[in-house]
């Protein structure tokens, strides 16, 4: 393996905790507004309705609609049927926020700075650049490049993303590796001539399972972002 000039990451669930922030912020709304409901429920169907919806732009039965719209069409067909009553625009507005202010993983402050003074690091996510943005000022990520994908019209796994990413960095595909907690992106980007490396999550989901493990001999598979970056050194 040849160093990369530059490291590219999945934000949603390899640097932040997706599922405690917006399980806690739905939480905190429910007590607020008087409201009772399996918040965590609703957190694990908002999440599953992630890849339906951006499949639908991928594939054309959509037209391009970035993630806080799609969050927000998911939520408001899922709040009814966990008992939840019509809420105002503005609540789901507010609730669509909570994915700008995720809380990151004890390990991904610290490991992001340590790559950043040896690579060029960069988010590669499915978020949009505002979305990302937001998420980048609350977390304190040392981003020296934002990709989101409202820059290239696709979501992940579309080759564009990943190859469009490598463009605007002015670099080949084999010198950026792409880092990640999920077998099917790092597959993806590997598949386009990319370095893997692979970051062992076994706490997205809320309790370890096949996701949290390799399925592929990667470039680098480490243990948090930390890892990484002293792998790579």
């Amino acid at each position: 393996m040849r160093k990369p000039q530059a490291v590219l990451f999945d934000v949603f669930g390899t640097l932040v905790d997706w599922r405690g922030s917006v399980s806690a912020g739905l939480a905190a709304f429910g007590a607020a507004q008087g409201l009772a409901a399996d918040w965590l429920g609703i957190t694990d169907a908002w999440r599953g309705a992630y890849k339906p919806a951006m499949n639908a732009v991928r594939t054309g039965a959509l037209a391009w609609t970035n993630l806080d719209d799609l969050h927000r069409g998911a939520l408001v067909e899922l709040l009814p049927k966990f008992g939840v009553p019509g809420l105002a625009d503005a609540q789901i507005d507010e609730l669509v926020g909570l994915w700008h202010r995720l809380t990151p993983w004890p390990d991904s402050v610290a490991g992001l700075n340590a790559l950043k003074s040896q690579v060029v690091i960069g988010s590669l996510s499915n978020g949009h650049v505002a979305l990302q943005v937001a998420l980048a000022k609350h977390t304190k990520f040392p981003w020296d490049m934002i990709f989101g994908a409202d820059m290239f019209g696709h979501y992940k796994p579309d080759h564009e993303v990943y190859l469009g990413a490598c463009k605007f960095l002015g670099l080949a595909p084999g010198q950026v590796m792409l880092a990640a907690s999920h077998n099917e992106d790092l597959a993806a980007a590997r598949a386009l001539g990319m370095q893997t490396g692979f970051i062992a999550g076994p706490m997205e989901f809320g309790t370890p399972d096949e996701r949290a493990r390799p399925n592929q001999d990667w470039e680098v598979v480490a243990d948090s972002v930390v890892d990484l970056a002293a792998k790579l050194r």
